[in-house]
C-alpha cells in the first residue's frame, strides 16, 4: 500500500546523501518534496502540514546541519515523527482478568470489513490460549450471520445468532451464552453504517450500553482517503471506541488514511490485516511500519515471524539435514515453512529495500515457482525424492512429462538441489570440525550471494545474519 509513499521519500533521501553538508535551501526542498509525498498518498492536509513543520523545525538546528552525517540525522529526525505520527508504541488489546468474560464490540462503515476482522480477531486469541464466542449482532446485511458462522467454523470458534432479529438482545444473550459455557471472551460483530444515519448509529450505542464492552474497536478500510477524518471523528464522538483495527492494508491504494487516522482521533491502530486468511492480523507496531515505509525493512518481524512457526520438530529436522544431507522432501517441507511465514514475497518486503526490489522484479510471482516445484517433486518416486542424485536423463523426462513441465525445468530443480547439498556437505564438516566461526563466514558468504542475485540486494544488510 505504501510503495509509491516510499519510493517518493527514498528518492528525497538520495538526494541529500549525494551532499556533504546541508543548506537550509536544501531542508527546504527535501521538506517540499516530504509534503508532495504525503498529499499524494492522500494524507490528511492538516496532518500533513504538522507533520512537515515539525520536521522542519528539527532539521534545521545545528546538530543537523553542521554535522558529518546530516542526510543520515534528517532520516533519523522524519523517522522519529513518523513513528509519532503512528502512534509512538505498540498498543496492546487490553483484557480485564477480573471479568469473563471480556466483552469487545467491532463498529465501523459498511464493507470496512468488521465481520471478516471478527473472525481473524477470535483466530488470534484463540492462538493465545483463550475460549472466545462470537455473537452476529449484524441483522441488516443479508447473510451476515452466516458469513460469520463459515467464518467461525473454518477457526473451531462458535457464533451466537440469537433469533437474528434485535441485535441489542443477540448481543446481551451472547454474554449470557458464554458465562453458561465458561468462555472468557465476546466478540460482537455489528452491522456496517453510515456516519450520517443516526437510527443505524443509535443501535451501536444501545449495544455497548447493553453489554457494557471492556473494549470497542473500530475496523477502518485503510484504502479510505482523506474522507477518514469525517468518518473517526464521528464513531469517536458516539461510540468512544479505544483503538483501531486496519482493514486491507494489502491493498494498492494510496494508504492516507492509515497515516491520518492516529493523529486525528488520539486512538491508537491495535492491529492490521494483511491478508484474508485467519492468521493474517498482526499487532500493529508503528516504528516498525515507519522503518517499512522508510524503505528500512522490518528484520525483527521476520526473526519473530520465524519463531512463532518454528517447533522442536522443526529443529530436530534441520539437525537431521545438516547430518545426513538435503532430500527432495526436505524441499517440499521447507517451501511449507515459508507459506506458514506469510510466502517469499512478505519476506523479502520486510527486508531493507525489499519492497523496491519486489517491484523491479515485476511484483512477487515465488506463489508460482513453489507450485511448479513441487508439481515436479511429487512427479518423483520416493527413492528419487530421497536420493536425487540418481535421476538420470529418461527418469528427469518421465518427471517433466508427469508434473507437466520441461525438461530443463526438472534439470534446474535439480541443479538447486545439488548446490544446497554441497552447501550442507559444507557446513556440516566445518561443524564436525568444531570450526564454528568458519561455519558462520561461509553462511555469511552464502547470504551476500544470495542477495547480490536479486535486484536491490535483498540478502541481510552486508550479508549479515540476525545472531
Amino acid at each position: 500500500m505504501f510503495n509509491s509513499l516510499s519510493d517518493r521519500l527514498t528518492d528525497t533521501f538520495d538526494k541529500l546523501r549525494g551532499k556533504g553538508r546541508l543548506t537550509e535551501d536544501d531542508i527546504n526542498a527535501a521538506m517540499r518534496e516530504i509534503r508532495m509525498a504525503l498529499l499524494e498518498a492522500d494524507v490528511n492536509f492538516r496532518v500533513v502540514k504538522d507533520f512537515v513543520a515539525r520536521c522542519k523545525e528539527q532539521c534545521l538546528t545545528a546538530e543537523v546541519l553542521t554535522s558529518l552525517t546530516p542526510a543520515q540525522n534528517v532520516v533519523k529526525v522524519v523517522l522519529a515523527e513518523l513513528t509519532e505520527l503512528l502512534g509512538s508504541t505498540e498498543s496492546k488489546l487490553t483484557l480485564m482478568p477480573n471479568r469473563t468474560p471480556n466483552v469487545i464490540m467491532l463498529v465501523g462503515l459498511q464493507g470496512s470489513g468488521k465481520t471478516t476482522a471478527s473472525a481473524k480477531l477470535a483466530y488470534m486469541l484463540k492462538k493465545q490460549g483463550h475460549s472466545p464466542q462470537l455473537a452476529a449482532c449484524d441483522t441488516h446485511r443479508p447473510a451476515a450471520a452466516d458469513q460469520l458462522e463459515t467464518l467461525g467454523g473454518e477457526i473451531g470458534v462458535p457464533v451466537y445468532r440469537g433469533d437474528g432479529k434485535d441485535p441489542v438482545a443477540i448481543a446481551r444473550e451472547a454474554v449470557q451464552e458464554a458465562v453458561d459455557h465458561l468462555r472468557d471472551v465476546v466478540i460482537v460483530d455489528t452491522a456496517g453504517r453510515l456516519q450520517i444515519d443516526e437510527l443505524m448509529m443509535q443501535e451501536a450505542v444501545d449495544i455497548k450500553s447493553a453489554v457494557k464492552p471492556d473494549q470497542v474497536l473500530m475496523v477502518v478500510d485503510a484504502m479510505t482517503g482523506q474522507d477518514i477524518v469525517n468518518v473517526v471523528s464521528e464513531f469517536a464522538e458516539r461510540t468512544d471506541f479505544d483503538g483501531v483495527i486496519m482493514s486491507k492494508l494489502d491493498g494498492d491504494a494510496r494508504g492516507g488514511g492509515a497515516l491520518s487516522v492516529r493523529a486525528v482521533t488520539g486512538k491508537p491502530i491495535k492491529f492490521v490485516s494483511m491478508g484474508e486468511k485467519p492468521e493474517s492480523l498482526e499487532v500493529f507496531h508503528p516504528d516498525r511500519m515507519a522503518k517499512r515505509i522508510l524503505g528500512m525493512g522490518d528484520v525483527v518481524g521476520i526473526i519473530e515471524t520465524a519463531q512463532a512457526n518454528a517447533d522442536a520438530a522443526s529443529a530436530a529436522e534441520a539437525e537431521r539435514m545438516l547430518r545426513e544431507g538435503f532430500t527432495m522432501d526436505d524441499m517440499l517441507a521447507q517451501m511449507q515453512q515459508i507459506r506458514k511465514m506469510g510466502g517469499m514475497g512478505k519476506i523479502l518486503g520486510m527486508l531493507p529495500g525489499g519492497d523496491k526490489a519486489l517491484r523491479q522484479m515485476g511484483g512477487d510471482n515465488s506463489e508460482e515457482q513453489m507450485r511448479q516445484i513441487e508439481s515436479i517433486i511429487h512427479s518423483m518416486t520416493k527413492q528419487e525424492r530421497a536420493r536425487p542424485g540418481i535421476i538420470n536423463g529418461m527418469r528427469r523426462q518421465r518427471i517433466a512429462r508427469g508434473s507437466g513441465h520441461s525438461v530443463q525445468d526438472v534439470n534446474r530443480l535439480i541443479k538447486q538441489w545439488s548446490e544446497l547439498n554441497k552447501m550442507m556437505g559444507k557446513m556440516r564438516g566445518m561443524m564436525g570440525s568444531g570450526n564454528r566461526k568458519q561455519a558462520k563466514r561461509q553462511m555469511q558468504q552464502m547470504m551476500r550471494q544470495m542477495g547480490g542475485g536479486m535486484p536491490g540486494g535483498m540478502g541481510m544488510p552486508g550479508g549479515k545474519l540476525p545472531f
